[in-house]
């Protein structure tokens, strides 16, 4: 399993890095969201621990957008906070935080929770097969069929078939998918979203129809 450490104290990441790699986890420690954000393009990890004073974006910040990202939404996510106070702690837990350490902690205290929050992210793991109409989409495989045949998709036009077809009926507007998908605000340049949303219907071919557009706000996948 692959865990990613958000810490900027050098001391302090690498010690975290030793311990989550001598419990046997693969690990990468970043100093700060920047380089976190860049490795998020070529991977998803297990878990991520997350210090919540980071030099130039807060953790509180990097949670929000982790969890509005269809990629990472249900990623575990440990926040970490020297300041220890109660507010830190119910906002990151309200923002969808699974634990909270409150620094200074030990090393086996953390190793601990980290096995605890992935036994329970294991057991409710959302069905990772999904179907709409004709279209079956396995999460596991990373594999889309149509009428039984696999149909090859870009990253972002699976994304964005795994987002509708996991919330069936849901209208979703061009900036939200922008966010979730793209994870950056285009100012408003949803052209993009446009293009994508057409070279996915044409590759669901007849079923593509089922991908509605809901005039004047975004789109919606229905089942049928």
């Amino acid at each position: 399993m692959m865990i990613f450490c958000v810490e900027d104290d050098d001391s302090s990441r690498e010690l975290m890095v030793y311990a989550l790699a001598a419990a046997g986890y693969e690990v990468q420690g970043f100093a700060d969201g920047t380089a976190f954000r860049e490795a998020l393009k070529h991977i998803t990890p297990d878990l991520v621990l997350l210090d919540i004073m980071l030099p130039d974006e807060n953790g509180i910040t990097i949670l929000k957008k982790l969890r509005n990202r269809a990629q990472t939404a249900d990623v575990p996510v440990i926040m970490a906070s020297a300041k220890g106070t109660e507010y830190d702690k119910v906002v990151g837990l309200d923002l969808g935080a699974d634990d909270y350490l409150a620094k200074p902690f030990g090393m086996t205290e953390m190793v601990s929770r980290v096995k605890a929050v992935l036994r329970r992210s294991s057991r409710h793991k959302a069905p990772t097969l999904l179907r709409a109409g004709q279209v079956e989409l396995n999460e596991s495989a990373h594999t889309v069929l149509v009428h039984g045949k696999p149909v090859e998709l870009t990253l972002k036009e699976y994304e964005l078939l795994r987002l509708f077809m996991g919330n069936p009926g849901k209208v979703f507007s061009r900036e939200a998918l922008l966010a979730s998908v793209w994870d950056m605000d285009f100012g408003g340049e949803t052209r993009t979203v446009d293009v994508h949303v057409g070279t996915l219907r044409m590759k669901l071919q007849d079923q593509g129809e089922l991908i509605r557009t809901v005039r004047g706000v975004g789109y919606k996948m229905e089942d049928r």
